[in-house]
């Protein structure tokens, strides 16, 4: 979950699915409130080995024998976990086609080829071997990544080929304010009390258990707190209480909050009679 972009939170848990960042942070909490790996399983619907992975992953190593033994951390743990990432892909089959690729660089600006026509002939001619060439969807991909030593100015092809877009759901109903309104200070993170809310939901044996969490953007202090179901009832009610128990504090601690436009927000935007702006993700689609 992260509101520079855009929210998104999963109806359950798929199979083999990579823990996300809310989880680490539900997996830190429920730890420290004495929850076993099985139990912490069970909240946030994978497996407990998954779970001794991730506490063994976000768990510093001991710098020394004396004082005590470093806890684990939902920050450390996503930090582990990007860098694990970043070495464990494949390398790109572009990498060795290194001298196909100049050689359709020469055609093009000798002889004025197109990228399909300098495809198309190296393979009529079998010009190099099939593992050392890319087709020309991938030679536009290249050139638009400005991995060529071509200008998409020189190509009046791939400004013409068409691009997949997104584009915002205009008649989709919002519950507030858009995110596009979102103060600068929060998305640059200078300042505290700007968080993003979240659900969390698990599965197990037909039984669903859902947390809802509250990320602050500049420290990363994770909130999570149990509710009986994704309803705008239930994250209200949980607001309440946040309300009652800090009191005129409330909006100084919760400048903004930024969720999705998922039905449990509802009615989230009630939250500004408290003096805390509520903020609401572009609903996108394919």
């Amino acid at each position: 979950m992260d509101c520079q972009g855009y929210i998104t939170g999963p109806a359950e848990r798929k199979k083999g699915q990579h823990l996300q960042r809310e989880e680490r942070g539900a997996i830190q909490h429920l730890k420290c409130q004495g929850y076993t790996n099985r139990a912490i399983a069970r909240e946030i619907g994978c497996s407990p080995s998954t779970v001794a992975n991730e506490l063994r992953r976000g768990t510093p190593p001991r710098k020394s024998n004396k004082g005590r033994k470093p806890g684990y951390s939902a920050r450390h743990g996503e930090a582990v976990y990007k860098a694990n990432r970043k070495h464990s892909r494949k390398h790109h089959r572009i990498c060795r086609c290194a001298h196909f690729l100049r050689w359709v660089v020469k055609q093009f600006k000798e002889h004025k080829w197109s990228l399909d026509s300098c495809v198309g002939y190296a393979r009529l001619h079998g010009l190099f071997p099939a593992d050392e060439m890319v087709c020309t969807r991938t030679l536009y991909n290249e050139v638009w990544a400005g991995n060529l030593d071509l200008s998409v100015t020189e190509l009046p092809e791939a400004m013409k080929r068409k691009t997949k877009k997104r584009r915002v759901l205009e008649n989709k109903k919002r519950y507030g304010t858009s995110i596009s309104e979102h103060p600068e200070i929060a998305s640059l993170r200078l300042e505290e009390g700007h968080w993003e809310g979240n659900t969390v939901v698990g599965k197990r044996a037909g039984k669903g258990s859902v947390v809802f969490s509250l990320l602050e953007k500049k420290t990363e202090t994770y909130l999570a707190f149990r509710i009986p179901g994704t309803t705008s009832e239930a994250v209200m009610n949980l607001m309440n209480e946040l309300h009652d128990e800090y009191g005129e504090h409330f909006p100084q601690i919760f400048k903004t909050i930024t969720v999705d436009n998922g039905s449990e927000f509802a009615d989230f935007a009630k939250v500004e009679k408290w003096g805390t702006k509520a903020f609401f993700t572009h609903p996108y689609t394919a």
